[in-house]
């Protein structure tokens, strides 16, 4: 009997590190999708940041000493501020390098649980290779990353077992055109 107990904990042990490392694989994707986003987005502010600072250093060479050029550097100052105080309130390169992070923190586990050692493997291995994956999960801000990412990820791994956070459960819906839904009517 303790045979059959043992040989049933070990399935079971086994399901939940494949589970964890498709839920790995899938926070992969997503963070690596926004870090993407949010690069785009910090480059968007960083374009024209060194454009004001081109045009200030053009207008600043034209200065004669006579005062012509207080407005446009005040002008082109005030743009500049503007610019990088709505990148610091968006804390975008903090957001670019969270989830870059993330991304390789989340590989890192998938490669660790994929080099265990199958005779070694056992409740204590599975229940904290879980908690650092809970760990990842909570400092991952999902409300930052745009929906589409998240509904393309959901929408690529249809088999996959998926974070609560993309589950469903969060309202998360992929488009109805692109699911199969069969429908069972029973006639009492």
């Amino acid at each position: 009997m303790k045979h059959i107990i043992d040989k049933m904990e070990s399935k079971q042990i086994d399901n939940r590190l494949i589970e964890l490392i498709q839920r790995c694989e899938i926070m992969v994707q997503l963070t690596t999708r926004g870090t993407g986003y949010w690069n785009v987005i910090r480059m968007i502010f960083q374009i024209p940041l060194i454009f004001t600072s081109s045009i200030m250093c053009i207008l600043n060479s034209f200065d004669d000493g006579n005062g012509k050029m207080k407005i446009p550097n005040v002008v082109v100052n005030g743009v500049s501020v503007l610019l990088i105080s709505y990148q610091s309130n968006l804390k975008v390169a903090e957001k670019v390098e969270l989830y870059k992070n993330l991304s390789n923190q989340f590989l890192q586990l998938a490669h660790q649980i994929e080099g265990l050692n199958p005779d070694e493997i056992d409740r204590n291995i599975v229940n904290n290779l879980i908690e650092k994956y809970d760990r990842l999960i909570m400092s991952c801000n999902f409300e930052d990353i745009p929906t589409k990412y998240k509904l393309e990820v959901i929408k690529n791994n249809p088999n996959k077992k998926m974070p609560l956070q993309l589950n469903g459960a969060s309202g998360l819906r992929p488009n109805s055109s692109n699911v199969n839904f069969d429908i069972v009517s029973e006639i009492v």
